[in-house]
This record gives structure tokens, sequence and C-alpha cells, in this order.
């Protein structure tokens, strides 16, 4: 099955670099993924493997860039200028109080 994306979504497949996924290409459950991807440096449009492709980037939604062997997404500062978590792990978040 192939889904065109729209929006396209912004990703980072490792080895090729930043990028939008503009669609998706499912042959079935024996398969991965494989995303359309238009890669932002380049422009070259690629077909990446699902376990290829990260999310990018998004302050937002706290996707920052990952760290270390547990894969969290942090944040590169502490955007907020005070002691709020912003730039810890997400799994340290919990332990965060004011």
């Amino acid at each position: 099955m192939f889904t065109q994306l729209n929006p396209p979504i912004p990703l980072h497949v490792t080895g090729k670099g930043d990028g939008y996924a503009i669609a998706v290409i499912d042959y079935s459950q024996e398969h991965n993924l494989i995303w359309v991807t238009a890669l932002n440096e380049s422009g070259e449009i690629w077909c990446a493997p699902n376990p290829l492709v990260r999310l990018g980037k998004n302050w937002s939604m706290g996707r920052h860039i990952q760290s270390g062997d547990n894969k969290a997404w942090r944040c590169d500062d502490d955007p907020a200028g005070d002691d709020s978590g912003m730039d810890k792990p997400v799994g340290e978040l919990s332990a965060i109080s004011k």
C-alpha cells in the first residue's frame, strides 16, 4: 500500500541526513515500512527502511536531540532560563519538582 503524507513529516534518515517523508510504502507485516523521503541538503529522494528513520526535531513536542543509550530526546539547552527540567532526559522529568 502506498500512502501519500499530507502534510509531509520532518525526519532524519541515518546515514543520509534530515528531510521530509512525503509517502510511506507498506508491503505487509513481513517487511519494514519504507519511507519515501526528500532530503533537505541534496534534494534527493530516497526510500528508507523503517529502522533507519527517526522523527525530526520539534521543540514544541519535546524532541530536540537524542542522548546516550536510552535514546531519550533532550533539549539543546534550557530555553525557559530556569530549572524547569527542559534540559533533562525525558525519563527524569517526573523527578523534577518546583
